[in-house]
């Protein structure tokens, strides 16, 4: 059953855009691009659909879940320090350009 979204509508829009982007990434991306944007990309869509059912939901409340899943997994060695800061850094390029 799919439940209708709570989050405001510049949330749902902002979530597109970021989707958006990382499909770009994954059909122009080189194969390290491409790692990095799925990696990032399976956190997103998680925590992004759990946010669009909160009625305060923002980039903000967005950020806070994907730094604290993201330093959860970087935690339990998920991935090298090389690819966590290319993650890192792909996270933070993305909520910079919306």
């Amino acid at each position: 059953m799919h439940y209708p979204a709570a989050a405001p509508t510049e949330f749902i829009e902002n979530v597109a855009k970021i989707e958006a982007q990382l499909d770009s990434v994954v059909d122009h991306g080189s194969d390290d691009d491409l790692f990095i944007a799925s990696y990032l990309q399976g956190h997103f869509a998680v925590l992004a659909r759990q946010q669009e059912m909160t009625e305060g939901a923002s980039l903000t409340t967005l950020n806070e879940a994907m730094m604290g899943s993201l330093e959860a997994a970087f935690a339990n060695y998920e991935l090298e320090q090389a690819d966590q800061k290319k993650v890192l850094a792909l996270w933070q390029q993305l909520l910079t350009s919306i």
